[in-house]
């Protein structure tokens, strides 16, 4: 695996990630919403649901405010109006949390069952459940990927310090096998349990 994830270096990860969600939400018309994703058995409006309330939950781990009003892992699909309104103000609310948070925290709160991780972790895993939503949501609705390999690579360093712990809660799906020629995007979503064939 090429690349690495640094302490000087997790921001620009996390600000380009939550670029990524943000694009892919405003790419999703109303007739969009109820269309199945690569995360089995939930729609686009549920994926939405989901990535914001990650966001929401991130930001109460670090300020102490309230969280998501609905469980992250039982959207509901009804959203009123349009998904911008809901998850912007989660994205902006989560990137001034994270502007508090020392570059080199080497113990910082977020919502993972693992407890405190150093802040470039613990970004990592705020930016890598961005990151991957946002694949989830444009591949749904035919827009291009947001992920590059430059943006693949910090995220799988990331995810390979994180993700096996949480399968056992449904997070992630299990992995699936790789091709040896596969490049850093397909290598992180199947790493991840995505399928990099799925169509819509």
């Amino acid at each position: 695996m090429s690349g690495t994830i640094t302490i000087s270096d997790w921001r620009a990860v996390l600000a380009e990630a939550h670029t990524a969600l943000r694009n892919a939400v405003a790419g999703v018309g109303a007739e969009d919403q109820h269309l199945r994703t690569p995360c089995e058995q939930w729609s686009v409006a549920q994926v939405i649901q989901h990535a914001t309330g990650d966001q929401m939950a991130f930001t109460s781990a670090i300020t102490g405010g309230p969280g998501p009003s609905e469980n992250p892992f039982t959207p509901s699909g009804q959203i009123d109006g349009e998904p911008q309104a809901i998850l912007n103000p989660a994205l902006d609310a989560s990137a001034e949390a994270w502007a508090t948070v020392e570059d080199d925290a080497p113990a910082v709160a977020n919502p993972l069952p693992q407890g405190p991780m150093p802040a470039w972790l613990a970004g990592g895993a705020c930016a890598l459940d961005a990151a991957v939503h946002a694949w989830d949501i444009a591949m749904a609705t035919g827009q291009p990927s947001p992920l590059t390999p430059e943006l693949a690579r910090p995220l799988m360093v990331v995810a390979t310090n994180i993700v096996e712990p949480l399968r056992a809660y449904g997070a992630y799906a299990p992995a699936l096998d790789t091709d040896s020629g596969a490049d850093d995007v397909a290598v992180l979503l199947r790493y991840l349990g995505r399928p990099t064939t799925w169509t819509r």
